[in-house]
């Protein structure tokens, strides 16, 4: 089983965590990574994009010139897609680009990241995260501790904490969340990943 040490907010190590070899021990899938990410960068589109089609432009009824005589080429419409202004042929319409992978291979995906994490060194288990107000200076003060106060950094607690959120969200680079919003993505995205103990044992229950 993978061991990590526990810090208390002053920085100090505080105690060691055994870490469950299914959900932090795992093999890294990098497959499995990308698809994940992939999945929820196409789950966040918006899908507005929308472009005219020739039975949606307005005007362009009546021919522009006769058909011969007159040196030019033949047009029928000035809707065209030929012509400025004109209609857009097979352009993009509002649509949904969300889907889902399969629970197994969420979880692979989310095991893996966790891993990848501890195997580069870089995830960080604090023994307990409580702000007694909101306040940024107080948490850059535990980033300082941590020696984090310049990497991009994903901080984890057991449940929605707003003292936490509040304290975290001005804070370039740094990320507050609950443990059940913990994602792939999000992961990845940050250097550092900090997380309460609580926190451990809720991903743990889920994943293991």
């Amino acid at each position: 089983m993978p061991k990590v040490a526990v810090y208390n907010t002053q920085g100090q190590q505080v105690g060691e965590m055994e870490l469950d070899e299914r959900v932090f021990g795992a093999e890294v899938n990098e497959a499995v990574l990308f698809d994940a990410v992939v999945m929820q960068l196409a789950c966040e589109r918006r899908g507005t994009a929308s472009t005219k089609g020739w039975s949606e432009v307005r005007g362009g009824g009546r021919k522009p010139w006769r058909q011969k005589g007159t040196g030019r080429a033949r047009h029928g419409s000035i809707r065209s897609p030929l012509w400025r202004g004109g209609a857009v042929i097979f352009g993009p319409k509002p649509r949904d680009y969300s889907y889902k992978l399969p629970k197994k291979v969420r979880r692979l995906a989310m095991r893996s990241a966790l891993s990848a994490k501890v195997k580069e060194g870089n995830l960080i288990v604090l023994e307990d995260l409580k702000l007694s107000r909101p306040r940024t200076k107080d948490m850059l003060g535990i980033l300082k501790a941590l020696n984090l106060e310049d990497r991009k950094a994903l901080v984890v607690t057991a449940e929605p904490d707003k003292n936490v959120e509040l304290s975290a969200r001005n804070i370039p680079g740094v990320t507050p969340m609950a443990s059940r919003g913990l994602n792939v993505y999000d992961i990845l995205a940050h250097e550092k990943l900090v997380i309460t103990r609580e926190a451990v044992e809720r991903v743990q229950e889920v994943l293991a």
